[in-house]
């Protein structure tokens, strides 16, 4: 039967023979007959009717997309990594505003997973057309387009798009964060073309995925750093960011009628990376192209294999005029109820009341001078922020400028004395123990901004040491021999550093972009300003949960004290019951 079994799935086409293979099914087969297992199972769907006589392709779409379903429930750790719930991708497509079409139209998905939000998308535009020709339209003008890394789930995926019969689908094998080259061994990015533009594109990343180091693909990556990811490369233990930047890259341009683009995230790639960084000029790059239309806020447990908060991207190069150079966040983290049954992480679900509610307050036109709990509308500015560098002068007790006495625990060279220097700008006093052998001696001197510090240094020492270094120097007959006796002798003594300088302190101040920095420090710092120096480039960071934070005071401590008492009378009670 094995023999048997193999020569039938070798006769399959070649597309199919493409399935099989990324399935490893030839492995699978070998395993089922080890275990005894080949002859039961075959014997079990001999007899099931599902050929095309009794069930039509879509028909059978539907059986597999079930299958899968139930699949990705059961697999709790794993079922995220290659299956989004069916509501967010259901949210996620109505969010784009995907038309019926009358012209080609395509969807693209850079990291795709088992083809779920390429299906989910196309179902959408079936169910919205009202008519058979709307229909038509839909299958002869719709394209799906989609790239995957994990064999198994390119196979799902492709057999997804066969068993549906979508003769239009193209869904490539490979990483498309790198280049594609026939040469390598590693499959790149296939569609990167100039005529790989796409209207509409969706896509759930994994999250902090490793892309740099031995374990990742940075050195193909930066072949696309002056192209693709020009404005900058996030960490490498995150490139969440760098499919965004690759989904950016294949956008219509604006005159073409542009595209859209929604894309899941966790919390990282809203404020990750401090100012100048790469996920900060990323975010730069995207706010100051004004390509950022809006975020929404999901709530959490909503994913198989985790249970943080996420939030749906929404972004745009052909913004209308009255959302031009704004960004909309919606607060839906409440809009859910609770699964009748948990998978995995997954506790909670969006029902069509709470996707309405999301998609009512994103397409509805408002300011913020409507106060809404839920929905705040900033300028793409107000996420952008200056980071200066200050040096100010701590004040003591009595609000003086303070000096501080303190061991100098650098390395004494004289390269870290002149960074002092140039730091102070002030006059430094250095109480030097000096030791060497039996000997031991204290100096002291007071370095002056501009002073030479070997100077004044091998002046003091050789005061200090005038005895021991005539004995030193006496048979020697040359300046150039004496000199380098007395370095020499220099160099080899122990020595403990304690000095004295101005207070000063070196901070970093995060400033709101457009408020006036010289008035922000004088007013946050309120101690002498030595000097400040702004960053070259403005910083950007976006905070959802600090816009909707509600401070909720405390309970008074009279309230506080009647719930303790009350406590502690419900435990005697209890207490009194055991007895």
């Amino acid at each position: 039967m094995e023999d048997n079994f193999r020569d039938y799935i070798n006769g399959f086409s070649e597309n199919i023979q493409d399935i099989i293979d990324h399935f490893e099914y030839r492995a699978i087969i070998g395993r089922m007959v080890k275990d005894a297992r080949l002859s039961p199972i075959l014997r079990q769907y001999a007899t099931e009717k599902l050929g095309p006589d009794h069930l039509s392709n879509l028909e059978m779409g539907y059986v597999y997309e079930e299958l899968l379903r139930r699949f990705s429930e059961q697999s709790g750790e794993e079922a995220g990594e290659h299956f989004t719930p069916r509501e967010v991708i259901r949210l996620m497509v109505e969010l784009l505003r995907i038309p019926l079409p009358k012209k080609h139209l395509s969807i693209y998905d850079p990291a795709c997973g088992s083809g779920g939000m390429l299906s989910i998308a196309k179902e959408h535009l079936l169910n919205k057309a009202s008519t058979d020709k709307a229909k038509e339209d839909v299958e002869q003008f719709l394209t799906l387009h989609g790239h995957e890394l994990q064999p198994g789930n390119y196979a799902i995926c492709k057999s997804d798009m066969l068993i549906k019969d979508d003769k239009h689908a193209e869904i490539c094998y490979g990483n498309s964060l790198i280049p594609h080259s026939e040469q390598s061994r590693d499959y790149g990015d296939q569609l990167a073309g100039p005529e790989h533009k796409f209207d509409y594109m969706l896509s759930n990343p994994p999250f902090g995925v490793t892309w740099g180091g031995k374990d990742g693909y940075q050195e193909e990556a930066n072949k696309f750093k002056s192209s693709r990811y020009q404005a900058g490369m996030p960490r490498t233990n995150d490139g969440a960011l760098l499919f965004l930047q690759t989904m950016l890259a294949k956008m219509k341009p604006a005159g073409r009628g542009g595209s859209r683009i929604a894309i899941i995230f966790n919390g990282s790639p809203l404020s990750n990376g401090d100012c100048g960084s790469g996920e900060s000029e990323i975010r730069r790059w995207i706010l100051e192209n004004d390509w950022l239309d809006a975020i929404i806020m999901l709530p959490d447990q909503m994913f198989y294999n985790t249970g943080i908060f996420t939030y749906i991207w929404l972004l745009t190069n052909k913004k209308p005029t009255s959302r031009k150079e704004k960004v909309r966040i919606i607060d839906a983290r409440k809009q859910f109820d609770k699964e009748p049954k948990s998978f995995g992480n997954k506790r909670n679900r969006i029902l069509d009341q709470h996707r309405r509610w999301i998609e009512k307050n994103y397409r509805k036109n408002e300011t913020n001078k409507q106060p809404d709990d839920h929905v705040k509308i900033f300028k793409t500015q107000d996420f952008a922020y200056h980071k200066v560098s200050v040096v100010f002068w701590q004040t003591d007790e009595n609000d003086q400028p303070a000096y501080l006495t303190e061991p100098y625990t650098k390395a004494f060279t004289p390269a870290n004395i002149k960074k002092e220097q140039q730091f102070y700008e002030s006059d430094l006093v250095f109480r030097i123990l000096l030791k060497r052998d039996t000997l031991e001696r204290e100096i002291n001197f007071t370095l002056g901004p501009e002073d030479s510090f070997m100077k004044i240094f091998e002046k003091e020492v050789k005061a200090g040491f005038a005895q021991e270094i005539t004995k030193l120097t006496k048979d020697l007959a040359t300046a150039k021999q004496r000199n380098k006796a007395i370095k020499t002798f220099i160099k080899s003594l122990d020595v403990v550093v304690e000095f004295t300088h101005r207070h000063y302190i070196s901070d970093n101040e995060y400033i709101q972009y457009g408020e006036n920095i010289e008035e922000f420090l004088k007013r946050e710092i309120a101690k002498p300003i030595i000097r400040w120096q702004d960053s070259p480039q403005l910083g950007y960071e976006i905070l959802p949960n600090k816009y909707f934070y509600k401070y909720q005071p405390p309970k008074p401590a009279d309230e506080l004290l009647k719930e303790f008492w009350a406590l502690e009378k419900g435990a005697e009670k209890m207490l009194k019951g055991l007895q």
